[in-house]
């Protein structure tokens, strides 16, 4: 029989192995930091930090259990080899069997482990679903095949309240249909449809507001918001499921046609982002044929900044979004992702630099006082 491996080269092997995955992490660029996130993006809300520490954590504590559980197998394999002996004849090993505290003790520890691992769950999404009364921004989120359009239902922002909810709203989904009408024994009657004359699906939950954008095939919708604030998001799909997904706010929401009718919650805060900046956001739920096309784009900026562009938004009802950026001395297009091509055809390129994601502010710009540029 083949004699077994010294035990001090099966060491020194685990040892190489060791190093070797050390150099490897030292080798690769990635800082502490991002080490410790194990994949994660960076967030930017409070809300995020707190959900990458927990999946840090969960990460080391499931490593630590695969150490300990490796760290059995490798002493078994290494300490409990058979021996080689000179006659045919083996002894067969002690056999162990029913030992209670053992069997006891690896029943327990998960159950213990799946405890911990549940409190520290709820903490965390107790942090992330919780709500205060008064947000001081408050977003109409609507997703559909397969675009993005954001409102401005209410903002308050140091301390002014530049847009009221009950002044907000421009009106609703039935507003936008035409009245038809015949005539009946010489007098005008409307003809009643479908859900009362209405439509054959009532879409009354849609928001409309007063000052919005809408993204369109040539253009990405960019959602400006203020930093340090707290937000919330009022989602609304017109179509099918869709899914607002900020992948830093490392977090996402389904977005639902008929919140109500489906009981969902269809609202959620955050406590604020933490810095200026340009974040990509996607639909996170397949949607159709361009889903993976329908991305917006979240623009963080001071509070004093984002006042001006609701501001010159409000003095400017006409104005594009990109004037209304131009207008605050911030890029006017996005820096983060692309419009799609509806004619399913493409050349393959992409812009190789769409701007700073870092910093956004136009160079050498001054904002505009009032009125258009």
């Amino acid at each position: 029989m083949r004699r077994g491996v010294p035990t001090s080269r099966t060491i020194k092997r685990l040892s190489a192995l060791a190093v070797l995955g050390v150099v490897v992490l030292m080798t690769s660029g990635c800082s502490a930091e991002e080490a410790m996130r194990f994949g994660w993006p960076a967030g930017v809300t409070s809300e995020a930090k707190d959900m990458a520490e927990f999946w840090t954590w969960s990460v080391i504590a499931a490593l630590a259990m695969g150490v300990f559980v490796w760290a059995l197998i490798f002493w078994t394999i290494t300490f409990h080899r058979a021996k080689a002996v000179d006659s045919e004849d083996q002894e067969i090993p002690r056999q162990t069997a029913y030992n209670v505290p053992l069997e006891l003790a690896y029943t327990a520890i998960p159950f213990v482990l799946i405890a911990v691992m549940f409190y520290f769950t709820v903490v965390v999404q107790n942090k992330v679903e919780a709500k205060e009364d008064n947000p001081a921004v408050v977003v109409d989120v609507t997703a559909f095949q397969w675009n993005w359009k954001f409102g401005y239902n209410s903002v308050n922002v140091n301390g002014q309240q530049l847009v009221r909810a009950e002044d907000s709203k421009k009106g609703s989904a039935f507003d936008l249909q035409i009245p038809k009408f015949r005539e009946h024994d010489g007098e005008k009657e409307e003809i009643k449809g479908a859900a009362g004359g209405r439509s054959a699906e009532e879409r009354k939950y849609l928001a409309f507001d007063q000052i919005e954008t809408l993204g369109s095939s040539s253009e990405i919708p960019i959602l400006v918001l203020p930093t340090n604030t707290r937000i919330q998001f009022d989602l609304a799909a017109a179509d099918v499921v869709h899914s607002f997904w900020v992948p830093e706010f490392l977090f996402k929401r389904d977005v639902m046609p008929f919140p109500e009718q489906n009981h969902t919650d269809s609202s959620f805060q955050i406590s604020g982002i933490d810095r200026e900046g340009a974040f990509v956001g996607r639909c996170a739920e397949m949607c159709g044929t361009y889903h993976a096309m329908m991305n917006f784009e979240v623009r963080a900026v001071s509070p004093a900044v984002f006042a001006s562009y609701i501001n010159f938004r409000k003095a400017n009802p006409e104005a594009t979004n990109s004037e209304a950026l131009q207008a605050v001395c911030q890029q006017p297009r996005s820096v983060t992702t692309v419009p799609f091509d509806t004619r399913r055809v493409s050349n393959g390129t992409t812009p190789d630099d769409l701007g700073d994601a870092n910093n956004t502010a136009l160079a050498g710009c001054t904002p505009a006082e009032g009125g258009k540029n």
